[in-house]
């Protein structure tokens, strides 16, 4: 459900809209999570492309091709893949989006238990990456058998354990304080562009929020109404709790930026506290009920993107 947000109005109404922007920058910091992590794919080279491309009958410089160098199907390589999307998840359920590629917000509050979780899942990948690297020749063997004549020792290190990590970081989003000193100007500069991108944090939080609530609504309620004919769906208690995780989530980022947003997520919230997944399978008005209210809260809020007058959150470069 995308959707692009205003700019604030100016006037008094603009000192009232830049509230949850200044709200953001007294509470939050800046947060990056990076990964190195071991290129799997290798291109081919011009020969091996003019063979591939001959079988095809195709000529050899319009043929794009790579090869896998790895079974990432393998159990120990999954297992190293899990704690980096676990991470990633983490990272992002913790922050707010933030006009800045790879950087998130964070609320300080939040900063030394992200530190404490991310050096446990730097440990957790360590730990991974050795059971990796046990499994490294017999993954290597059974390459070479896999890749045939496109097998080449050159595109495999010696060992795995230098090719995965995991690094986090806090840098500042404020203009550095020593600017003022040597440039005013250009210092004053670089807080009107923070005031935007901080402007621009608060509109991408509210569409990252009505984005999210929209779809976890859109699919609880569609497992809900089930087929037109037949039996209603099965669905997995995750239709449930993950909604529920959202309201958390929800209530702990908030920005403040929007009352008919948070009137909606009030009112869904309401309709599922205290039912169990297992009473929606079981009890077929209960279902009916919570679908039909769950159907009224998606209509007002597809009506509150709609309604939105559009733009696009511009990323500025620093």
């Amino acid at each position: 459900m995308p959707m692009t947000l205003e700019r604030p109005p100016s006037g008094d109404a603009l000192a009232t809209a830049h509230a949850p922007a200044a709200r953001l920058r007294q509470t939050m910091t800046g947060v990056r999570l990076s990964f190195s992590w071991f290129g799997l794919r290798r291109t081919l080279t011009p020969g091996q492309k003019s063979q591939a491309a001959e079988a095809l009958a195709a000529s050899g410089d319009v043929l794009a091709a790579s090869k896998k160098l790895l079974d990432t199907k393998h159990p120990a390589f999954q297992a190293v893949s899990a704690i980096r999307n676990r991470a990633t998840s983490y990272w992002k359920a913790l922050s707010l989006p933030f006009p800045e590629p790879g950087l998130r917000l964070i609320r300080q509050a939040d900063v030394e238990e992200f530190h404490h979780r991310l050096t446990e899942f730097a440990t957790e990948l360590s730990s991974a990456v050795d059971e990796l690297e046990r499994c490294y020749p017999e993954l290597r063997a059974a390459a070479a058998a896999r890749l045939g004549q496109l097998y080449h020792p050159g595109d495999y290190p010696s060992s795995l354990r230098d090719e995965f990590a995991l690094t986090w970081e806090f840098p500042a989003v404020e203009p550095p304080e020593y600017l003022r000193r040597l440039s005013p100007e250009l210092y004053r500069r670089e807080c009107e562009r923070v005031t935007l991108q901080f402007n621009d944090a608060v509109a991408l939080a509210e569409q990252a929020f009505c984005e999210e609530f929209g779809n976890l609504v859109t699919h609880l309620a569609e497992r809900l109404a089930g087929d037109a004919e037949g039996p209603p769906k099965v669905f997995r208690d995750s239709a449930v709790t993950n909604l529920r995780g959202f309201f958390e989530r929800f209530r702990t980022l908030n920005v403040g930026s929007n009352e008919e947003l948070e009137t909606l997520v009030d009112q869904a919230q309401q309709l599922l506290r205290g039912v169990a997944p297992q009473e929606l399978r079981a009890n077929t008005s209960l279902r009916d009920r919570i679908r039909a209210q769950l159907d009224g809260v998606q209509a007002s809020l597809e009506t509150l993107l709609i309604d939105r007058p559009r733009r696009n959150i511009v990323r500025r470069p620093r």
